[in-house]
């Protein structure tokens, strides 16, 4: 098969460089130190990647794409507005909601929380639902209080199904005769969920009947509408319709209101990127070290080469072969270990005992060939960059000066 010399020449001195001591030490390093970068930049952005999506759906699947409300006003006709916005096509759930910050008591602990005050019978769709692994949301009734909370939390105030808990209003206030007191009431525990995020951490849910009178609210205590999309990115799109319909009401969008929390799992994944590629990079810098080496112990042959007739571009084609030659199977050998290494990672961790999340919870991944596609490329781009100092410093020898010295 046809190959040009310098292609050809470069292959034997990347094959025949191998068995040489100190170079075939630093050669074999620099290879390893691609295929651990590529391995581990692949399994990594993998996770993260899971993780990102992971949240998103459990985020989204709980928090309302688009919530409405009227600055402290209650919406005492929330069920004719319901109507009219259902009527969207953008629009697949509209749920009456109430929400309220509270200090949940048991008998051997207390912790802040968010009250969610729902009605059961909108909130089918509604993540927690599926969630549910004591109890079901229907348990909310209106003429009850039962309250439902997160599995974390429960284990935090050490309480189970059926337990009472108070609740405490602390910026709602009564008068007594011992003076101005918080509001408070006792709830009995009608379920328990686990979603896995920290919404098991800080969040109960009420019926919002029960959430009225806690509050001495008047009629239903429908203080906001959440809004479900269809597709939860044309939130800002829809704000904009409806705004224009019912200027006096204010919107948030899931982007506003847990926007933070996404740019900071963004963040977090483009750092481990910078890190990881540092790995690739390290071990490119080693390339540069072994190729330079072999420039200066091949000087007589670059010679002879030149007087042959052989070009400068032609000598730098060979130690730039030789070089990527060394980040070809570099990265071959990463990728096939990253992939793998990735599609058996939770089997790995369960056969070490290794739990990272709550127990019988998966660790998300979702292995992109896009995101693979990128890191290969990286990694040639940087090992390519890596040859052209040694190529160039080959192809400046001076074939008289060595000739004469050999």
């Amino acid at each position: 098969m046809f190959q040009p010399v310098s292609v050809f020449i470069g292959l034997r001195y990347s094959r025949s460089s191998q068995g040489k001591g100190f170079i075939s030490f630093i050669t074999f390093f620099s290879i390893v130190g691609i295929v651990l970068g590529v391995a581990s930049l692949i399994t990594v952005v993998a996770v993260m990647d899971g993780l990102e999506q992971e949240q998103k759906r459990r985020v989204l699947g709980l928090v309302p794409h688009v919530l409405m409300s009227k600055p402290d006003q209650q919406l005492r006709n929330w069920r004719t507005l319901q109507d009219e916005i259902s009527a969207s096509a953008e629009l697949i759930h509209v749920t009456p909601y109430q929400e309220s910050e509270a200090l949940i008591q048991s008998k051997s602990a207390l912790q802040g929380v968010l009250v969610h005050g729902i009605m059961p019978e909108f909130e089918q769709h509604n993540i927690i639902n599926a969630a549910m692994v004591q109890g079901q949301l229907s348990g909310l009734t209106e003429q009850g209080f039962g309250l439902i909370l997160g599995q974390s939390l429960a284990r935090s105030l050490q309480v189970n199904l059926g337990d009472i808990v108070r609740l405490t209003l602390p910026n709602k206030t009564l008068f007594t005769p011992m003076g101005r007191v918080p509001v408070h009431r006792s709830f009995t525990i009608v379920g328990i969920f686990n979603v896995g995020s920290q919404v098991d951490e800080n969040m109960v849910f009420i019926n919002i009947k029960a959430g009225a009178k806690l509050q001495r609210l008047t009629a239903d205590g429908v203080n906001q509408l959440r809004l479900y999309l269809a597709d939860a990115f044309q939130a800002p799109t829809v704000i904009a319709q409806l705004s224009k319909q019912y200027p006096e009401f204010q919107f948030v969008s899931w982007q506003q209101s847990q926007g933070a929390l996404f740019a900071a799992v963004s963040m977090e994944k483009n750092m481990m990127w910078l890190m990881l590629s540092l790995i690739i990079a390290v071990a490119a810098f080693n390339i540069v070290s072994a190729l330079v080496m072999v420039v200066i112990e091949k000087q007589g042959e670059i010679s002879i080469l030149q007087t042959l007739g052989l070009d400068r571009a032609g000598i730098m084609k060979i130690f730039i072969t030789q070089g990527l030659t060394n980040g070809v199977w570099g990265v071959v050998i990463g990728s096939v270990l990253g992939i793998s290494l990735t599609l058996n990672l939770n089997s790995l961790l369960n056969f070490f005992g290794v739990s990272l999340l709550a127990a019988g919870q998966a660790l998300p991944i979702t292995l992109a060939p896009a995101n693979i596609l990128a890191i290969v490329m990286a990694a040639l781009s940087m090992s390519l960059l890596a040859t052209l100092y040694p190529a160039y410093r080959a192809a400046q020898t001076q074939p008289a000066k060595v000739l004469r010295n050999e």
